[in-house]
């Protein structure tokens, strides 16, 4: 009976919400009905006032030009050509209302509103029933099938986000396995501090990050001060990097231990200030659900206060796990960045071409397949203290590879026309990543400090930082952002300034010259 809504047609003074249906985790169970009474938060997105693609190239923001070329959008500016209108805004808050829901902030400029309620009443609001579900990993909130709302508002609203709290998203890093005593052939061990790897990647001299903001998007753990101080006194630099914290619907700067999410937050924190000391670090701490990760990427994008010209994006999951009304929605959002002149660095995902979807298919990590974010694979690098030995595509089996492969959702973009895959003849269709890659083998890995205890990480998530970190540092000596890398890439820029990997395969997809 909980689910008999869900079968009938939807009724006519109502229409589906475009992208919203969803369904049951893998091996999750249905469990019994939400509590009527269980209050929680949901975050409305709402259309722009004018299209996002109405700005497209109007400033050279996703040209194949120089950055100094560009001309891009101020925070202020984009609060008032791409907000919603104030009379979208009033009819979602009416009808929030006639369902006794409480409007706890309207955002016009971030296309928002926030709402809050107990289930049964968002239910009612939205045209479906939440279920509590229970998994090997634990409990979570969820629903099935598409949300409805209002006729009147079929064009207005463009997605919902927090009827479901189940975890959305994986950190992609990898810790280095402890050794076991027992000699394998061919195992190498070697690892890096964050200056060794700029110093072999001919990062540019002379560039701190002074006068740039990095962001830095975290989806739970912690870091403690006392960590990043030994850690950079390690390093030879002088003082600790400025690190400051925002929270996001009620998430905190909460470390455990070595083993937890701490890792991720940590690494990202130590690689990107290393390489960037003079940056200003900002630490966007949200919960792990669709809504608070996209929460955090738009106050990000919308911060006057600390205005960050590059974004880090440590965790992701399968294109398969996502609505699509999130791929859209997180899809505008990277897109309003490039307005911005804000560059998103995203790591592209650490179980190979299957991105651990398990089904013998080839799969892409997102929000790394989005085409307006620089994606970020990785590989196994051996080095002398000087120079580069060897470099290849990093594959330790199925589950311990760089991702990387075709998007199923967003068409390959302008700037990647005419590409081929593997085997000669194939057009590529979809967004294909990543954009770029770096060395993060674990067994090559990055020396950092996490909860007290020295140890070497690898994954896609060092890789994000490390280029946040270099282009926060390209931005000081171009005196303006670089902002959306992508069409320079894989256009004026081809094959200047990086080095071609060509050995190795993530499964599905083989590296090859260009």
């Amino acid at each position: 009976m909980a689910f008999s809504y869900l079968l009938m047609k939807t009724p006519p003074s109502r229409t589906l919400v475009p992208g919203s249906d969803r369904t049951a985790l893998p091996h999750a169970h249905v469990g019994a009905p939400t509590p009527p009474q269980e209050r929680m938060q949901v975050t409305v997105r709402l259309r722009p006032g004018i299209s996002l693609d109405t700005a497209a190239a109007t400033g050279g923001q996703f040209a194949d030009q120089a950055p100094q070329a560009r001309t891009y959008l101020s925070r202020e500016d984009l609060d008032s050509q791409f907000a919603a209108t104030q009379a979208d805004v009033d009819q979602v808050v009416k009808f929030a209302q006639t369902h006794g829901l409480a409007v706890v902030h309207a955002s016009p400029a971030e296309r928002s509103v926030q709402l809050v309620g107990t289930a049964v009443d968002f239910g009612t609001a939205f045209g479906t029933s939440l279920h509590e579900y229970n998994t090997p990993q634990g409990t979570y909130r969820d629903r099935v099938g598409t949300l409805s709302v209002p006729t009147a508002l079929g064009d207005i609203v463009e997605g919902v986000f927090g009827l479901d709290n189940r975890p959305q998203a994986e950190p992609h890093f990898q810790c280095r396995p402890k050794e076991t005593g027992i000699a394998h052939p061919h195992t190498v061990h070697q690892s890096y501090t964050p200056l060794q790897l700029a110093k072999l990647y001919d990062f540019p001299t002379g560039a701190d990050g002074a006068g740039q903001c990095i962001g830095l998007i975290e989806l739970g753990g912690g870091f403690r001060p006392a960590d990043l101080t030994a850690y950079f006194k390690r390093l030879g630099l002088k003082g600790v990097p400025p690190v400051q914290v925002v929270r996001i619907d009620g998430a905190t700067n909460h470390p455990s231990t070595p083993d937890s999410a701490d890792g991720e937050v940590l690494l990202d924190i130590e690689v990107a200030a290393a390489v960037a000391p003079k940056a200003q670090v900002v630490v966007y701490f949200a919960p792990n659900t669709s809504q608070g990760f996209l929460n955090a990427i738009t106050a990000a994008l919308h911060d006057k206060v600390h205005r960050p010209t590059v974004l880090s994006i440590s965790w992701g999951s399968a294109e398969t796990n996502w609505t699509t009304q999130a791929l859209d929605q997180f899809n505008q959002a990277f897109q309003t960045a490039a307005l911005l002149g804000v560059t998103v660095c995203v790591a592209a995902g650490d179980n190979g071409s299957g991105d651990g979807v398990g089904d013998g298919q080839p799969h892409v990590d997102f929000p790394a397949s989005s085409p307006y974010v620089l994606a970020c694979g990785r590989t196994k690098l051996l080095a002398t203290p000087s120079a580069i030995t060897s470099e290849e595509v990093w594959n330790a089996g199925p589950d311990s590879a760089t991702g990387g492969g075709v998007s199923t959702h967003f068409a390959a973009p302008a700037y990647q026309g005419g590409l081929m895959l593997p085997p000669a003849g194939a057009v590529l269709v979809g967004r294909g990543l990543p954009d770029m890659a770096g060395d993060a083998d674990p067994a090559t890995g990055y020396e950092v400090r996490i909860d007290g205890l020295d140890t070497v990480i690898g994954g896609t998530s060092a890789v994000a930082p490390l280029w946040a970190g270099l282009l926060a540092g390209c931005n000081q000596l171009l005196g303006h952002p670089v902002g959306f890398l992508n069409p320079l890439l894989y256009g004026s820029l081809r094959g200047k300034g990086v080095r071609d990997i060509t050995v190795g395969t993530n499964g599905a997809f083989g590296a090859q010259p260009g």
